[in-house]
């Protein structure tokens, strides 16, 4: 048997009824109730997810800043104390080591958030890297993460602590007391697309602090949510996976990550980029909408109308909100267009989907 991390909120989850699977190396909830229930409780209302399955970093000294510019895409020289940006980690092939979050907390100290799964690569590359001697830490294995998600957010939370929730626009942070604990990082930020918050805090402080958070929400009627849930929220706004539709082989550009890739400092693999740029993307990342009835499934063909596979679906899922199938997946740029028919090969027949525009929602 292999044995699994836990988070720290693992026999809640459990104790909860909660579903668990093996997600990135840990034993993660899926869903607790239904799927579609706790994907409504978070767009029309609140919800939390434990997400402390997430690495985090932190890297200090003079030279931080000029290894975080060395290593993503984005430009960091933007942040200013208390701002978080969005980037992605090039690779020497053209492909990308792993998207994260960078948080800037001082001119010297700054916070990276990576994907689970990842962890200890993106560990290994940034070390690799650190030639300018900045000091690096990972905090993943005593740091826990919750998601305080949905329209109603901010007024749960309130409750919690004496930090203006409402004034912080989104992409910012802040250090602050939150039920009692001090320091915890409160950022507006989120993967689901319907506002809210990521809140970072120590270990110890997580059970305490979750129970919290579900009494200051009972008004509210807020739920825990599993990452059954939170693959659909994503889905719907079109944030990417890492491991469905961007990897060590995926192009950025063609992933649609132009917006955070600044050819105004130099950076691993910038080059490169650049040229691919330069010489026109031969495929491209597109959101579909089935027109047909039938779900379309990750790994599923992208066919076109002569019935010629052109490409496959990297994230899929029966939008709960929208009530039909809705997905992404790479095809080459001449059939990228918004409103170009394409097909999905669903048990073996070739349903027709349409090229649509992000967010689906």
């Amino acid at each position: 048997m292999t044995e699994f991390k836990k988070t720290a909120l693992h026999s809640w989850h459990a104790a909860a009824g909660a579903k668990m699977v093996e997600f990135a190396g840990y034993d993660m909830p899926v869903r607790y109730t239904s799927d579609k229930e706790e994907h409504f409780a978070v767009r029309q209302g609140v919800g939390i997810f434990d997400v402390s399955h997430m690495g985090e970093f932190m890297l200090r000294g003079p030279q931080a800043l000029a290894l975080i510019q060395k290593v993503i895409s984005n430009d960091a020289a933007k942040l200013f104390d208390g701002k978080a940006m969005y980037a992605y980690l090039p690779n020497e092939e053209g492909g990308v080591v792993d998207d994260l979050l960078v948080y800037r907390i001082n001119s010297e100290e700054y916070l990276l958030v990576v994907n689970a799964s990842n962890i200890e690569k993106d560990w290994n590359w940034i070390s690799q890297h650190n030639t300018m001697q900045a000091t690096l830490e990972n905090i993943s294995e005593q740091t826990s993460l919750f998601a305080v998600q949905g329209p109603q957010a901010a007024q749960v939370l309130q409750r919690l602590t004496e930090v203006p929730l409402a004034e912080m626009a989104y992409y910012t942070f802040t250090k602050g007391k939150l039920a009692g604990v001090e320091d915890v990082i409160i950022s507006a930020t989120g993967y689901t697309g319907s506002g809210g918050f990521e809140l970072y805090l120590p270990n110890e402080a997580a059970p305490a602090v979750w129970e919290a958070i579900l009494e200051a929400g009972k008004p509210e009627g807020i739920q825990p949510i599993g990452l059954g849930a939170r693959d659909t929220l994503r889905l719907e706004k079109g944030f990417c996976l890492y491991g469905n539709d961007i990897d060590d082989s995926t192009n950025p550009l063609e992933a649609g990550l132009g917006w955070v890739t600044k050819f105004n400092k130099e950076f691993i693999n910038s080059e490169a980029l650049k040229a691919s740029k330069e010489a026109g993307l031969k495929r491209k990342l597109v959101a579909f909408k089935m027109l047909d009835k039938g779900i379309p499934r990750g790994h599923y063909a992208i066919l076109d109308a002569q019935g010629e596979k052109i490409g496959e679906v990297t994230s899929g899922t029966m939008s709960p909100s929208l009530n039909l199938g809705i997905g992404l997946g790479y095809v080459p740029v001449e059939l990228s267009e918004l409103g170009t028919e394409i097909f999905i090969e669903v048990r073996n027949k070739s349903l027709k989907a349409e090229v649509v525009k992000l967010p689906f929602l």
